[in-house]
């Protein structure tokens, strides 16, 4: 019986170390550069940059429509794609942006239109949704919105 034991353990410890191989012998060189170069791409952001981040209406009159256009333009390494323009309440609307993706050194824009409500002081902000490693950026619009006058 004690043979028979000992020629198993044998046998398994044969079997287990002879299946035991280098795994740096399994890793193909094409596979290491192919992943070195996606990994040296996903590292790259499209960047936004814009004529102005706040934009000032001045003094208006309640109820007065204005609107307002927001230049970027395309600072980083890969195309840049906005997915969504938001703004903080529904007087103030984002329009005519690009869905296209927008390549590194070029500029496009969209509109702002802010239907004049609220009274005095007021700021909205309008949130840009993009690919950038933020993910998302913010512009502003402020003015002065005057009272309507008493009868």
């Amino acid at each position: 019986m004690k043979k028979l034991i000992l020629g198993l353990s044998a046998l398994s410890l044969i079997a287990f170390t002879s299946c035991k191989e280098n795994a740096a012998k399994k890793i193909e060189e094409a596979n290491v550069i192919a992943a070195a170069e996606r990994d040296a791409v996903a590292s790259k952001f499209p960047k936004i940059e814009f004529n102005e981040t706040e934009h000032d209406f001045g003094e208006i009159e309640k109820g007065t429509p204005v609107e307002t256009t927001f230049t970027y333009k395309n600072v980083g390494e890969a195309p840049l794609v906005i997915t969504d323009i938001k703004s903080s309440c529904g007087c103030t609307v984002p329009k005519d942006w690009s869905r296209e993706p927008l390549a590194p050194g070029k500029s496009a824009e969209f509109s702002v239109k802010f239907n004049g409500s609220g009274a005095n002081k007021i700021s909205k902000t309008i949130t840009v949704t993009a690919n950038t490693e933020k993910g998302s950026e913010i512009v502003k619009i402020t003015a002065f919105v005057k009272p309507e006058a008493a009868e």
